[in-house]
């Protein structure tokens, strides 16, 4: 069973939080990430303790899960080994031996190009030039790294073993919709495409294996850089609603705009969602801070909710409430 977690909106959704979940309400033996690289920084809070990771994969919390990195992503080997440090996962992490690697110069190139680092907004870590090199056929790869010679195998082979198996396996995408290469805001978007269909591609497995798209939304999307955002509210406006956020890789203060059913829509239908995960549910009342219960949840809250599956109709299973993996409300059992 392969279960797939993408972003619908500019990413910043809350993916780290429900990816995390996941891994340890239902116990997936591989968690796997997708997407584009260390550009995409997901935050994980565990009983107050808190991790911003760009490399390892959220489900880390679970300890019996295997995690690995595809094929796809490019890695920064500095950026990983620290991080592989950080949450104590180097004897059950992988990344594939085709995975790209980004320099130094490639990170330069980013900061000091202007289109990107001006008009486009883009983090600065290197990814886009590195992408580059890749379509150019000259970008190292994790096989060529002495330093990552330990963590390299054929994560697509050991992924499909574990499949073949019947074992449970989680792919955690990156960005968001709105950002896809193609289907996004194109030039304000990432190196790649962000939708389900890539993410299964960068780890290397058909989609005739996946049960389910879980697609991620916040109720007040945000997004970091430059790039179209129609629902966009001032910042006056957002301090009112009490949202203030700095994206995790940038530190950039996030923009911030209303639910856009429109975007939703179109994000449920390419990436052939099943599942809506819906995040920040408590900005639309303090009142649902840290509840952890569908029948304490403020009316105005349930509304809302009603409202996205009526329009986007798919049913809303997973609610956020804050930013502790347990502050979550699973309803699953219930609507599927």
């Amino acid at each position: 069973m392969v279960t797939v977690v993408v972003g619908g909106q500019w990413g910043d959704e809350g993916k780290g939080k429900i990816v995390s979940f996941l891994a340890l309400k239902d116990k997936y033996d591989i968690v796997a990430r997708a997407g584009v690289g260390p550009n995409a920084g997901h935050t994980v809070v565990i009983n107050g303790k808190k991790y911003g990771l760009r490399h390892v994969p959220s489900g880390f919390v679970y300890k019996n899960a295997k995690l690995y990195i595809g094929a796809g992503v490019l890695i920064n080997p500095k950026v990983f080994l620290d991080e592989v440090k950080l949450t104590e996962t180097k004897n059950r992490i992988k990344i594939d031996f085709r995975c790209g690697i980004i320099e130094e110069t490639h990170i330069n190139k980013d900061k000091t190009d202007s289109h990107l680092a001006k008009e486009i907004g883009s983090t600065g870590t290197g990814c886009g030039p590195a992408n580059v090199d890749r379509v150019r056929r000259t970008l190292k790869l994790a096989k060529d790294i002495s330093m990552l010679k330990e963590f390299v195998t054929d994560v697509a082979m050991e992924i499909n073993n574990a499949i073949k198996k019947g074992m449970k396996v989680l792919i955690e995408g990156t960005q968001g919709f709105g950002l896809s290469l193609y289907f996004g805001t194109y030039p304000y978007v990432t190196s790649k495409d962000t939708t389900a269909s890539t993410f299964c591609a960068d780890v290397g497995i058909g989609p005739k294996h996946v049960k389910d798209v879980i697609i991620v939304f916040k109720s007040f999307p945000t997004r970091v850089g430059q790039g179209p955002f129609p629902t966009e509210i001032s910042e006056e406006e957002a301090r009112r609603y009490g949202i203030v956020e700095y994206g995790t890789v940038t530190g950039r203060k996030r923009r911030v705009g209303k639910f856009d059913f429109n975007l939703a829509k179109y994000a449920c239908i390419i990436n052939s969602a099943t599942q809506i995960a819906l995040t920040c549910v408590d900005y639309i009342d303090r009142n649902a801070y840290k509840v952890r219960e569908y029948s304490k949840l403020p009316d105005k809250v349930k509304k809302f909710i009603d409202e996205i599956e009526k329009v986007l109709e798919i049913p809303v299973t997973i609610i956020s409430t804050g930013p502790d993996i347990y502050d979550t409300i699973d309803l699953r059992s219930e609507k599927l």
